[in-house]
């Protein structure tokens, strides 16, 4: 592998406005997707680095879980970056996490950063 394979689009920050009648309303989460040299074979690893109460998200390190989260537990090569932040806020609407106690703001945790360029991507 020469330096050339490493400069592909290996980490990402996303954004996500919480939808409106939830507990996230208001809210603004930020996550990392961290996409692997298998990727778009296999999904990139996604961690809320904003602290968010959700079912299919580990409370302790802010992993979506691929086994909790239908989108990456199935992965499909089509699937993007956007897809996955469109489909984490659907789920914060759907019933078992729209009402869900949430960390108080302000409350967030520098979360350690994978290594790579970092490119943004805001599903409002």
């Amino acid at each position: 592998m020469d330096d050339a394979d490493d400069i592909y689009m290996q980490s990402w920050t996303g954004t996500i406005i919480g939808p409106p009648n939830t507990v996230h309303e208001g809210r603004i989460y930020q996550l990392k997707l961290f996409c692997g040299q298998d990727y778009p074979d296999n999904p990139p690893a996604v961690k809320f680095q904003t602290r968010i109460n959700m079912t299919c998200v580990n409370q302790e390190t802010g992993v979506v879980e691929p086994s909790l989260f239908p989108m990456l537990a199935t992965w499909q090569r089509e699937h993007t970056m956007e897809d996955i932040l469109t489909q984490l806020k659907k789920e914060m609407m759907s019933p078992q996490n729209r009402k869900l106690a949430q960390p108080p703001e302000g409350n967030e945790e520098a979360r350690m950063d994978q290594k790579g360029l970092v490119l943004k991507c805001c599903i409002l």
